[in-house]
């Protein structure tokens, strides 16, 4: 189901086209009284062609079939046109949209197969803030592919392989396997992983065993492995309890570690060599793509095989395209990856393409985010200028939201407040990083976050309970009125916009899915939960002007509610019936 904007895009479009192929009619929702869209763009289009923007309009006005959509159609004297929407348009696709269970989102008309590359946790070491922007963003943009229909593939390219295994290994073997065991189960990959680095410093006798431990992981040595796979295992372990608090997809399944590409990368060196893509460079193996330079102009190299023979990160990343787009048989892949790896993933695409593993280069997408910053502007730390485990957060947000709902609703039952909170406190830690334009850098605020007022999770969630809560306390179930039957009525301004916005949904989705951006979805939330509030202190739904103005007024609360659940559940956050 096409949102009203884009109905009223498309039966304008061929007017458009008439005069100059491709021109934009520009529809923008209007906020004049009696008024629900504007289009603008017969002024651009009169500018380009020098004739008045009046005569422009009429001349739209005069082809555009708007039949059954719009009942009044109104020429500004600056050119811009004035749409009011059809009643009889509107209360039709309000209740078509309620009593369909995907509210009018469109599946995709081509189903793909698409893997998700986020997370990126390494093991054994702590899962930090740094980690929550991948995470929060990926697992939103894996659940609007899955809402259309696409087949979703989640990747965790987790760090599980590399020299720094000979020294966590030893300080296996040194501490002794159930210890570390313990140490790492708990949580504590901090401590394990900052002792064995202060052995590695200082002691030569521990830095040749930690070296000659990699040669045995590398030849695959079955009691080193053994070994490796203990931490691999505890770490994981670990990681999915940070998983579980945050609600996320991800689970022990999606993980596909750096370990899992080592018997390619020779392969990948061979394809490379023989399609004469690699170059010696001071002893390293090297492809050149073209158009990336040094700053002193000189040809930029990605490094495939370095001078001592090892391979480097660029040989696994190519290695992970090559298999994507070959074993898995994906039509995209997604990188949710911080902003400063873009030219090392650009680099890499074009390098698959040149080597056919990449069949066309917009197959492969970053999908780049700016950082979490304190109140300082500076990234995101404790005072002491250490990184903050993400679990800590996690525990940090619930913490604080307890209190929240507590301070709210006294009344809850305990048990029924603290699955509240849980569900507030997750939910706001991650509405403040999605309702961010990933591209920005954010600071991150306690009290904004928690907020029950603004554009925040709270805000959204408490919106959806006071819908349900009508229900609740007039002892009605809300499912009959997602049926499509019960007539509905939009004379009050508040009720009008409401439906104008709630059919906007399916429109947010698609726009949110054409740039990787969940914040265009949450922006479209907090404009329906505002929607929402004007209405209902405005429109009385239990205590309505009669039973047929009640039923209509119970119309537009359900559907209020699935829009905002099912938008919140697109994004990964759980909503409570009460607050």
């Amino acid at each position: 189901m096409a949102g009203t904007a884009d109905l009223l895009t498309a039966r304008l479009q061929a007017a458009f086209d008439a005069m100059e192929p491709g021109a934009d009619p520009v529809v923008r929702p209007s906020s004049r009284p009696g008024v629900d869209f504007q289009a603008n763009g017969a002024m651009a289009l009169a500018k380009r062609l020098g004739r008045p923007p009046a005569e422009i309009a009429a001349q739209v006005l005069a082809s555009a079939d708007l039949e059954g959509l719009c009942r009044q159609a109104e020429i500004a004297p600056q050119g811009f046109i004035n749409f009011t929407v059809d009643e009889t348009f509107l209360v039709a696709r309000i209740q078509a949209q309620g009593a369909d269970p995907r509210l009018g989102v469109r599946p995709a008309e081509t189903a793909l197969e698409v893997v998700v590359d986020y997370s990126h946790p390494n093991v054994a070491k702590e899962m930090h803030v740094g980690h929550l922007r991948t995470t929060v963003i990926g697992d939103a943009v894996c659940r609007l592919l899955g809402l259309v229909g696409h087949r979703v593939i989640r990747e965790n390219h987790i760090g599980d392989w590399g020299t720094p295994f000979g020294m966590l290994i030893e300080h296996l073997v040194d501490l002794g396997e159930e210890e570390a065991a313990h140490e790492l189960s708990v949580g504590d990959l901090d401590t394990f992983y900052r002792q064995a680095r202060a052995q590695f410093d200082a002691s030569a006798e521990f830095r040749e065993r930690s070296r000659l431990r990699v040669v045995l992981l590398q030849s695959e040595d079955p009691e080193t492995t053994r070994l490796w796979r203990i931490l691999v295992d505890q770490s994981v372990a670990y990681f999915q309890e940070v998983y579980d608090k945050l609600g996320v997809l991800l689970t022990p399944d999606d993980i596909v570690g750096e370990s899992f590409y080592n018997a390619l990368l020779p392969v990948v060196v061979e394809e490379l060599a023989g399609k004469g893509l690699l170059v010696d460079s001071d002893g390293a193996r090297c492809v050149f793509p073209p158009g990336w330079a040094n700053r002193d102009g000189t040809p930029l190299p990605l490094i495939v095989q370095k001078s001592d023979s090892g391979f480097g990160y660029a040989a696994t990343d190519l290695a992970a395209l090559r298999d994507r787009f070959g074993r898995l048989g994906a039509d995209l892949v997604l990188y949710v990856v911080g902003a400063p790896q873009a030219q090392h993933l650009a680099m890499c695409f074009e390098v698959a393409h040149m080597a056919g593993w990449l069949p066309n280069r917009d197959q492969a997408v970053h999908v780049p985010f700016g950082n979490m910053l304190g109140a300082d502007r500076k990234m995101f730390k404790t005072r002491s200028g250490a990184s903050i485990k993400l679990v800590d957060l996690i525990d940090e947000a619930v913490s604080r939201a307890t209190a929240a709902v507590s301070e709210k609703n006294p009344d809850l039952p305990a048990g029924e407040r603290d699955e509240v909170a849980r569900m507030v406190g997750v939910g706001a830690l991650k509405y403040a990083d999605l309702s961010t334009d990933r591209v920005r850098d954010y600071v991150f605020d306690w009290d904004r976050m928690l907020s029950f007022d603004g554009n925040t999770a709270p805000y959204l969630q408490y919106a959806r309970v006071r819908c349900l809560s009508i229900f609740r306390r007039g002892e009605i179930d809300p499912e009959p009125y997602l049926k499509g039957t019960i007539p509905v009525g939009l004379d009050h301004p508040a009720e009008r916009a409401l439906a104008l916005g709630l059919l906007e949904f399916p429109a947010a989705v698609e726009a949110t899915l054409e740039t990787w951006s969940p914040h265009k979805l949450c922006a479209y939330l907090f404009e329906v939960a505002g929607l929402f509030t004007t209405f209902f202190e405005n429109c009385p739904v239990l205590k309505a002007p009669g039973p047929d103005a009640r039923d209509s007024r119970l119309v537009l609360c359900a559907l209020s509610a699935a829009v905002l659940g099912a938008g919140l559940q697109a994004l990964g956050i759980e909503t409570p019936e009460r607050m």
